[in-house]
């Protein structure tokens, strides 16, 4: 008799104990990898209050979403139009080398790099960091228009400073206009995605 109360005492204690919410933890890698665990055994890990939001920001757009949501934030930018570099700069390859030398998700030229204080420019967090920082230098320098911005960052800002307008080199031209063209994609995706 006495097992029998037990147990059912055991029972009656149990279903508390089964709805009780498991704990989440996660974190996200230099890669732009999020990692989920129950037992945090390292410290990077940290608490899921809102999943839902902790997620949305990791995959919003694609693999390095919460770096360039990161970067937009703290650089006043549109992520869409840090996107749009990334796509038509290195189609999303953080380890791509230009013929050129430039390097990384953004193609930062290596003196360009350095001024950014880009240490591992093929560590993608450190290459969106740095090649905002210099979107956002140019923006500043040009008083906000994107095109010039966008013909500095491809053909550097003395280039544009000369003319005040975008060089006549086919190259840079039509990097402002494929930029351009992405990023009112993205723009309209993200419009639509809401």
């Amino acid at each position: 008799m006495r097992l029998i109360l037990l147990l059912i005492f055991v029972l009656i204690q149990l279903p508390p104990l089964a709805a009780a919410e498991a704990v989440i933890y996660s974190y996200v890698d230099q890669h732009g990898t999020l990692h989920f665990t129950n037992v945090p055994a390292d410290t990077r890990y940290k608490e899921m209050t809102d999943y839902k939001t902790t997620i949305s920001k990791v995959s919003m757009r694609g693999r390095y979403g919460y770096f360039i949501n990161t970067a937009a934030e703290r650089y006043n930018l549109d992520p869409e139009l840090i996107r749009a570099i990334i796509k038509v700069e290195s189609s999303f390859n953080q380890y791509a080398v230009s013929g050129k030398g430039a390097m990384g998700l953004m193609q930062l030229m290596p003196g360009t790099a350095k001024d950014m204080k880009v240490a591992a420019p093929f560590v993608a967090r450190e290459n969106i960091m740095g090649g905002s920082r210099y979107l956002r230098k140019m923006l500043n320098l040009f008083n906000g228009d994107l095109g010039l911005s966008l013909a500095a960052y491809n053909a550097g800002p003395n280039r544009v400073l000369k003319t005040r307008s975008i060089p006549k080199i086919p190259e840079t031209q039509q990097y402002v206009k494929k930029v351009m063209r992405e990023y009112g994609r993205n723009r309209a995706n993200a419009l639509a995605s809401q």
